[in-house]
């Protein structure tokens, strides 16, 4: 069975769980919330115990032998067990393929299985999501296209209590720019100040912030995520707004540090998910990072955090000795393009 992410949340609503679901998709908040939506429903169902595997350090893929015997192990502390299986390519190969679905085509009575994948296309998919299909059910969270934003918008605002005209509804739908993650928080915080009266365009103008000013949480998930001519656009706006580089670059050093963080414990092989875990990761951002790691290795990493101790120079006045002059939103962009682009290296070298 196939559904959208928001189907599957009102099935989990009607119904026990099924023995297997596969929620996929670029756009992670719409992920993020399907998958939440059947641990929820698990937890509401009584199961209590919950193991993930995803791959870790230097392996490509999860450790599919642990995950057969999982599988196939009876459970220590509760009836029902949930089991997570995440890949962020969207690709088990041949093993892990194989293992779903003999775990479909004889799914245990105490196991219900959820995957979830960052990456999807019509080149994924196959014989084990297929399989997940028969048994459970494939929700794809496509992105939202700009002419489909308004009617999800208009249906948030709805779960939430709230209701707006149509220029209302438009005019957030321009604010964001397509940034669901952005609408969901205006929404949250239109449900806390409006008085329950219907929202016109002069009332949401009133209530939101302007969330397509670009701000640097943004531009540093727009760079994590590899794109370039957003992060170019989104620095131009915040320079024409009167920002000013030191302003952003505490927020850019903070991540690329971490950024340096991750990809050494991936170099030498150590515990992805527990890093994430320690740098405070949250799962809705692991795939941008997951990314970003795989564009650049740990030595890269460290020169990244070093160039943006080099731009902050450059923005306080204080280049070293024999250092070209530069203007420091330039450098900033190099850097961040650098940091998006798999040529990172050559494109400092540049610099």
């Amino acid at each position: 069975m196939e559904l959208k992410p928001e189907q599957l949340a009102a099935q989990l609503e009607s119904g026990p769980l099924r023995p297997a679901y596969l929620i996929a998709g670029p756009e992670a908040l719409r992920v993020l919330e399907a998958a939440d939506a059947v641990r929820a429903a698990a937890r509401a169902q009584g199961i209590a115990e919950r193991e993930v595997f995803e791959a870790e350090g230097n392996q490509r893929e999860p450790d599919w032998n642990a995950l057969d015997a999982t599988f196939n192990a009876p459970s220590l502390f509760a009836s029902r067990r949930l089991v997570e299986l995440r890949l962020p390519t969207g690709k088990p190969g041949k093993d892990g393929g194989a293992i779903i679905e003999a775990f479909c085509a004889a799914p245990p009575p105490d196991v219900v299985l959820l995957v979830t994948a960052g990456d999807w296309s019509k080149s994924h998919g196959g014989k084990w999501a297929d399989a997940i299909g028969r048994v459970g059910a494939v929700a794809v969270a496509w992105a939202v296209k700009p002419h489909e934003l308004p009617d999800w918008i208009e249906r948030r605002l709805r779960a939430k209590g709230l209701k707006a005209d149509r220029g209302a509804v438009q005019r957030l739908a321009d604010r964001v720019e397509g940034n669901l993650l952005a609408a969901a928080q205006e929404i949250d915080k239109l449900a806390l100040l409006s008085d329950g009266q219907m929202l016109d365009t002069e009332r949401m103008e009133s209530l939101v912030a302007d969330a397509a000013r670009f701000d640097v949480f943004r531009l540093v998930d727009a760079t994590m995520n590899g794109q370039g001519a957003l992060v170019s656009r989104m620095l131009a706006g915040l320079r024409a707004e009167g920002e000013a580089v030191p302003a952003l670059l505490g927020m850019v050093v903070i991540e690329l540090q971490r950024g340096a963080a991750l990809a050494r414990v991936s170099a030498r092989g150590g515990n992805l998910a527990a890093e994430f875990k320690a740098q405070r990761v949250w799962d809705s951002k692991q795939p941008m990072y997951r990314r970003a790691l795989q564009r650049h290795d740990a030595a890269r990493w460290e020169r990244f955090v070093a160039e943006a101790g080099r731009v902050d120079r450059i923005a306080k006045g204080r280049p070293r000795v024999g250092e070209e002059p530069v203007d420091a939103w330039v450098a900033l962009e190099r850097l961040l393009l650098a940091v998006a682009d798999t040529r990172g290296g050559r494109l400092l070298a540049r610099a």
